[in-house]
């Protein structure tokens, strides 16, 4: 394999603060590899000293002579002043560069320097520049190409970034959350294209289904090292269970020795011989080993709820529109204790917007919205986090409460509940401004948990949180007695916590019930289905209708009887459809019944898709 860089003996510290200390790997060509770590244990700071935007303590990078090196940040500096386009084609300078010149020699007619940047335009593949540029940036959903730069949200910020740095094309793709801000139908195009791209990548996302599908090599950062999987996300789960099962038992041999050897220590404190020396050396290396034993600390997550009464939340036809443009159409619907609902559609769909009214701050254009007298909402979400200049960590908790109840009933100080939450006593005194962002979202989420919510919501929660946190928050809302509602574009984290979703599309909400993954499956069949249709119709308008209605004269007997047969056999399918559909919408089912129904539906939706296909073959002779 070609060598792209080496990491050697890399240390970073803030103060006291260690991150990583004397860590050593290398990238090869043709790696996709996902960077995994707890938050605030340096992933980001990492990627920036291989991006040569921040410095090491100590140790060097090497890097491969020639190697084009893309960096897409977790909150990106997007230059101010420039429309979209313009920012996306002279983030690539080299190849922006060589179409100047290319234009300039053209328009002075000087034959050597045309000759020249034709070649340069021919490796940097520059010849349809503008149409990758119009193309990409029409995936990530920035159609409105002359919009300014200083008017993009955050997420608008983050998708051009990706575009400029996919645009690139460089050796080394390296990314930080290259998911926070898309969309499903994003986010499964980016896997797409991370997979077949030809550019070698490293990469931090907490999306696991991503991290599954694309990458081919894990590096876990843990206790300030570093240690490879040459496998997937699944292939590092269970590794990483055999790596510390080993440390583990290799720590408790190691402290059984320990008891003879310290003995020993006791009764010969003065080493005089060889061999006395020698096995004192191995008496300190055995404590070295004995102390290394692993314990996974993890975020509890046990915090009270309030009672929760008969009334929940009852929508009756609501609807919400914008200027005109209809964002909410005609939706009911009676929540019941135990709801656990995703929101799902596209960005800008209008999932804030449906989120807005049921806590009350927007108001339905037509219908109602009955909120139970015992119901408390918790409302996680992107906007709501911002913490005072100046503040420590536990004045951000001690400013709510005192003292937390937890599930149990019982109650704790507020810097236990930081302890429960990873955040030790030495750092509840440090400045907000200083944590990580994983570590910020969790303090956060603290907040709106301290509440004792009994309804709670969350948006997009999965965002900038590590993947250890992400289980634990996932074991914990499975074990929630509140009603749940969840906006996310994190298709693992959807599928492990809900039972049912909202789906928003074009104005048109709809309940569908069962997981994610089925929804996005029966989803897929149906854009085929319809896409099939679409084509019948194109070729039915375009084929000429023979003299006699019954005569097929391209078609054999046999081939005639089957397409008869189709006919039937489709008219069948689509009214079993329609009863399936029924169903899933009738409310009466069980869990274990939705789930089967739902493969069920996929199944007929599959059948048709192959029956239409070839009735449309048969249809065309």
């Amino acid at each position: 394999m070609i060598s792209y860089l080496q990491v050697e003996d890399l240390t970073k510290s803030f103060g006291d603060n260690v991150l990583f200390s004397n860590i050593t790997f290398g990238i090869a060509k043709d790696q996709k590899i996902g960077l995994i770590a707890k938050n605030g244990t340096g992933k980001s700071t990492l990627l920036r000293i291989i991006s040569d935007l921040e410095s090491a303590d100590s140790g060097s990078v090497t890097k491969r002579n020639g190697l084009t090196i893309g960096y897409l940040e977790q909150e990106p500096d997007v230059e101010a002043g420039k429309t979209v386009f313009d920012y996306v084609y002279n983030f690539a300078e080299d190849t922006a560069n060589c179409i100047r010149e290319y234009e300039a020699a053209l328009a002075d007619n000087h034959a050597v320097r045309i000759e020249e940047t034709s070649t340069r335009m021919d490796v940097l593949e520059a010849w349809d520049y503008d149409v990758r540029i119009k193309q990409l940036l029409y995936k990530v959903r920035l159609e409105d190409m002359d919009a300014r730069t200083d008017t993009l949200s955050g997420g608008e910020k983050k998708r051009a970034a990706l575009a400029a740095v996919l645009l690139k094309r460089p050796d080394l793709l390296i990314i930080d959350e290259p998911t926070n801000h898309l969309d499903t139908e994003m986010i499964e195009w980016l896997e797409d294209y991370m997979t077949k791209t030809r550019s070698t990548i490293l990469m931090v996302t907490h999306d696991r289904y991503f991290l599954d599908r694309v990458c081919n090599e894990i590096l876990e950062m843990d206790n300030y090292s570093v240690f490879s999987y040459k496998g997937n996300y699944s292939y590092f789960l269970e590794k990483r269970e055999e790596r510390i099962a080993a440390i583990n038992a290799a720590s408790d041999k190691a402290k059984n020795i320990l008891r003879t050897e310290q003995e020993w220590m006791r009764r010969m404190p003065k080493a005089r011989g060889t061999k006395a020396k020698s096995r004192i050396d191995n008496f300190h290396k055995l404590k070295e080993v004995a102390a290394t034993r692993h314990s996974e600390s993890a975020v509890s997550m046990s915090v009270g709820t309030n009672r929760l009464g008969k009334k929940i939340l009852d929508i009756d036809h609501i609807s919400k529109s914008f200027d005109g443009r209809e964002i909410i159409g005609d939706f009911s619907y009676k929540f019941a204790r135990g709801d656990k609902i995703g929101i799902v559609g596209r960005n800008g769909s209008g999932k804030s917007t449906f989120l807005n009214l049921i806590t009350g701050k927007l108001k339905p254009d037509s219908g109602t919205i009955e909120v139970g007298e015992t119901i408390v909402y918790g409302y996680y979400n992107q906007s709501g986090m911002k913490f005072k200049p100046g503040d420590k960590v536990i004045d951000v908790i001690k400013e709510i409460a005192e003292t937390v109840s937890l599930g149990n009933g019982s109650t704790i100080s507020a810097s236990a509940f930081l302890e429960h939450f990873l955040f030790p006593v030495p750092m509840q005194y440090n400045h907000v401004e200083k944590l990580s962002g994983g570590e910020k979202r969790r303090l956060y989420m603290m907040t709106v948990l301290m509440h004792s919510p009994n309804f709670l919501i969350l948006d997009e929660p999965t965002n900038d949180l590590d993947i250890m946190t992400l289980n634990v928050l996932e074991d914990f809302l499975a074990d929630y007695g509140g009603v749940l509602l969840v906006v996310s574009h994190d298709r693992y984290f959807l599928d492990k916590i809900t039972d049912r979703l909202f789906v928003i599309d074009n104005g048109n909400m709809k309940e569908y019930p069962g997981m994610y993954s089925l929804y996005l499956e029966a989803k897929k069949a149906e854009e085929l289905r319809l896409a099939a249709i679409t084509k019948q119709k194109i070729v039915k308008k375009e084929t000429k209708k023979p003299v006699k209605q019954n005569k097929r004269s391209g078609l054999t007997y046999k081939e005639r009887l089957e397409l008869e047969k189709l006919e039937a056999n489709l008219e069948t399918l689509e009214t079993e459809k329609a009863e399936i559909e029924t169903l899933m919408n009738s409310g009466s089912q069980t869990q274990e019944q939705l789930v089967e129904l739902s493969k069920s539906y996929s199944e007929k939706l599959e059948l048709l898709e192959e029956k239409e296909f070839r009735w449309l073959e048969l249809s065309e002779k």
